[in-house]
């Protein structure tokens, strides 16, 4: 979805990646006595509603893109991307000025410092949107797997990290299940395939560089630290001229200039909708995983997969076949087990 856990509020958005190195459960940084107190039953709520509140708003966020690309058929990925990176902007800078949150000042430092590793992340965003206008949802959740294999590789000669067997044996199946899909795909579609595929080297890019990036914009920022409500500033701001760059390039001017849907309000309640999920899916996760822990939350993420693979199949009616839905179902098995050999290694 997806990093050294940080003691503050942690960037979102690495959903099922298990990439954190601490786990919570394990209840470090606790004394006993204080471990004692924090288990009563209401945490334990806690945990569940927020847990709950993390996958509605993942999954609603792929349903609702793929529904504004697919149902109305809008032909302007970019811009969408663009509008709900200015909703979500927008949402944590009122909250910032009502004194709710607090955020960081965008300064140039900071600025020079995290503009390579957004470059990435509007990079990442874009090619989701136009892989998932000409792919399926089950398919897109079983192709994004290979990112795990590329992040995988990137930090055992990036960073020397060692991963265990029954790690390398669940991102072995994730290749093969992500192989067999697209043999079985009665929907193939090459273009959408290869955003996906392009899409699966940036988001992999971004994981592995992030991680050397946050450690050196909180030597830039004016606090000395960087937490989850700065982050989303600096990405959605960021992105706003990158977006309006790549808007001019892909030429989507004038279709915005002649589209119909853009006159009709429901069109926009719904764009406006995909923004505060986007922005409910950075805060849900935070949440979640200070009630949980690390491990946890890269289990559910996988997980949560299942759900949303169905859902897509039946909502948006998605052709398949006996063989695609075997090697959908692989795919999100070796997620499961995936995150479980993560687990193994804590």
């Amino acid at each position: 979805m997806w990093l050294k856990r940080q003691t503050g509020p942690r960037l979102s958005g690495l959903k099922s990646l298990g990439h954190e190195d601490i786990n919570l459960e394990d209840g470090k940084g606790m004394k006993d006595t204080d471990k004692s107190l924090c288990r009563p039953s209401n945490i334990h709520n806690q945990a569940l509603l927020s847990g709950f509140a993390y996958c509605m708003s993942s999954c609603s966020m792929i349903l609702i893109n793929k529904y504004v690309l697919s149902g109305y058929g809008f032909d302007a990925g970019i811009s969408l991307m663009l509008y709900q990176s200015f909703v979500s902007m927008l949402t944590v800078s009122i909250l910032n000025m009502l004194g709710l949150i607090s955020t960081e000042p965008l300064t140039w430092r900071l600025i020079r410092v995290w503009l390579p590793v957004n470059v990435m992340f509007v990079g990442m965003l874009a090619t989701s949107i136009f892989s998932l206008k000409y792919i399926n949802v089950a398919m897109i959740t079983v192709l994004k797997n290979v990112t795990n294999v590329i992040t995988a590789l990137g930090e055992t000669y990036l960073f020397q990290k060692k991963h265990g067997n029954k790690v390398w044996a669940a991102l072995f199946l994730m290749i093969v299940s992500a192989v067999s899909g697209g043999m079985t795909d009665l929907s193939f579609h090459a273009v959408g395939y290869a955003w996906q595929i392009v899409n699966c080297f940036l988001t992999a890019s971004y994981l592995v560089t992030l991680r050397r990036v946050m450690d050196t914009a909180k030597q830039v920022t004016t606090s000395g630290s960087l937490n989850e409500f700065s982050m989303v500033v600096l990405n959605n701001a960021l992105s706003l001229p990158l977006g309006l760059l790549l808007i001019f390039a892909f030429n989507e001017v004038d279709y915005l200039f002649t589209t119909p849907l853009l006159k009709m309000p429901i069109f926009w309640l719904v764009i406006t909708l995909s923004g505060f999920l986007g922005l409910a899916i950075s805060f849900t996760s935070m949440w979640f995983l200070h009630q949980s822990g690390a491990t946890t939350y890269s289990l559910v993420g996988s997980l949560n997969k299942i759900p949303l693979s169905i859902a897509g199949i039946f909502i948006f009616k998605a052709p398949t076949s006996v063989e695609n839905f075997l090697s959908i179902l692989s795919g999100l098995l070796a997620g499961v087990f995936f995150a479980k050999a993560k687990m193994s290694q804590k």
